[in-house]
């Protein structure tokens, strides 16, 4: 209570300051937004229907009135969010599940560049009679989980892929080139032993630094300029590798999403662990190998933000507040978790989905969220409660579900050819249950169900084709 009472007096303080003309309006803004009495007062503000698939990706334009959304259904919509309806919507082109989508900047919201699950990096330009023009930039082999702008740059782009490449696109020229092949630090020589990448982000503090994680633990941060726009005469080069002391040689891990915060700490998020902060002086190098044990014993460790469950897909996790005061992330458990920056400490816990929250978008202006997961809408949170809302009572209960889970799955020791033949003779009965699921006539409420056990499906690495493709975008697949 007392706590409380602190946090709700420093509210107040701020507002008379406003009042008197003491607090600079953008101060007092991002002092607010900021404060733990906002965000406990964080709740559902609506949802956004449209979609025939599970929504992969959503993204706020740089004003924060626009947002956008891809999905399994292959679809890209615009939303005017506030009012809680569709703009319009574009069918993207894609073969497979849309899992990216991003606005180039100073374009007016007319250029929005697409990855998805048949290794396309795609192109949509909305014309001037509203029709959207579409068309290939290029190409992985595997799925395209992420890419990244340049900050401030409506032209040029970066993506990586499960082939272990990195790709880097100018709309100028309308073409791709690769950069390197990110390499594995095992002893295998073996040609083609590279990391399948799932996440990239850039620095927005210094935009020729960006940070890659993939299939091992370790995430890599590079210097653009070392680089030639050719990846034949390009090796693998980080500037700076991070990686929690316990995890280092462990092979039953991989990163799943990767953030940058305004001063350049690097949020990232392990499949089956936890997520970690850290600050730049906790980097082992660009080469962790050389280093003497004794001396990676003296590192630094980042902080640990515990309780959530990331496994069954690829999560991403973000910061949140103006001064990136929170952490965010979503669990196989279906809840939002939102952590302190500093300390780690949990200050909520919202019930986001019925099964697994995948995605959270934070507003660029506002204490206001956007997540999407295996359904085929997206929520908007917003401190619209009355109340400062606790933890719920069962908030144990949760997390030690989803630590047991965790503790659980690392005790399984099977190769990669044995998990993904598994996984691919579960994979069609997996999805057919799903689909039977969001098909019924009344699904009920969000909250009505407990979660399901779902499967991760691990690519294979295969080329994508046109002749291949047998998918139904209606399913909801997990991958």
């Amino acid at each position: 209570m007392e706590t409380r009472s602190k946090v709700f007096r420093g509210g107040f303080a701020e507002i008379r300051k406003r009042e008197v003309g003491s607090s600079r309006p953008r101060s007092f803004a991002h002092r607010i937004a900021g404060s733990e009495a906002i965000v406990k007062r964080i709740c559902l503000y609506g949802k956004l229907d449209g979609h025939e698939g599970c929504v992969n990706a959503v993204e706020f334009n740089s004003t924060g009135d626009l947002l956008v959304s891809g999905s399994d259904d292959r679809q890209v919509i615009f939303w005017n969010w506030t009012d809680k309806i569709k703009k319009f919507s574009y069918p993207s082109g894609h073969l497979d599940n849309i899992f990216q989508t991003c606005i180039m900047p100073f374009t007016d919201d007319r250029k929005l560049v697409t990855s998805g699950g048949d290794g396309q990096v795609r192109l949509g330009q909305v014309l001037e009679n509203g029709r959207v023009d579409t068309k290939r930039l290029g190409k992985h082999r595997g799925h395209v989980y992420k890419l990244a702008i340049e900050p401030g740059s409506p032209h040029i782009f970066y993506s990586c892929g499960e082939d272990g490449f990195l790709q880097h696109f100018d709309l100028r020229s309308h073409s791709a080139t690769k950069i390197f092949c990110c390499s594995s630090f095992t002893e295998n020589t073996q040609p083609h032993n590279s990391i399948r990448l799932n996440a990239i982000v850039i620095d927005p503090r210094n935009p020729n630094y960006f940070a890659i994680g993939g299939s091992d633990a370790y995430a890599r941060v590079y210097d653009i300029r070392n680089y030639q726009r050719d990846a034949s005469s390009s090796s693998d080069r980080p500037v700076n590798i991070f990686c929690p002391r316990h995890l280092i040689k462990t092979e039953n891990v991989h990163i799943t999403g990767l953030a940058y915060s305004n001063t350049s700490e690097l949020l990232v998020s392990y499949n089956d662990e936890l997520v970690y902060l850290f600050q730049k002086n906790m980097g082992m190098g660009p080469n962790h190998r050389s280093i003497p044990p004794e001396n990676l014993q003296k590192l630094d460790q980042p902080q640990v933000y515990t309780g959530h469950r990331n496994s069954q897909t690829v999560k991403g996790v973000s910061f949140f507040g103006p001064n990136d005061e929170y952490v965010l992330s979503g669990s196989d458990c279906g809840h939002i978790f939102i952590w302190k920056k500093k300390g780690g400490k949990l200050v909520r816990l919202l019930i986001g989905n019925r099964h697994i929250v995948n995605h959270l978008e934070p507003h660029p202006h506002m204490p206001v969220l956007a997540t999407s997961g295996i359904e085929k809408n997206i929520k908007l949170w917003a401190p619209t409660s009355k109340d400062s809302l606790p933890l719920p009572d069962n908030v144990e209960q949760i997390m030690e579900a989803n630590r047991q889970g965790r503790e659980d799955h690392s005790r399984i020791t099977l190769t990669p050819d044995v998990i993904m033949h598994v996984l691919r003779l579960q994979r069609r009965q997996t999805l057919a249950y799903i689909e039977r699921r969001y098909t019924r006539a009344d699904l009920g409420s969000d909250e009505e169900d407990e979660g399901e056990a779902y499967v991760l499906e691990f690519s294979d690495g295969d080329a994508y084709s046109e002749e291949n493709f047998t998918g139904n975008s209606r399913e909801c697949n997990i991958s």
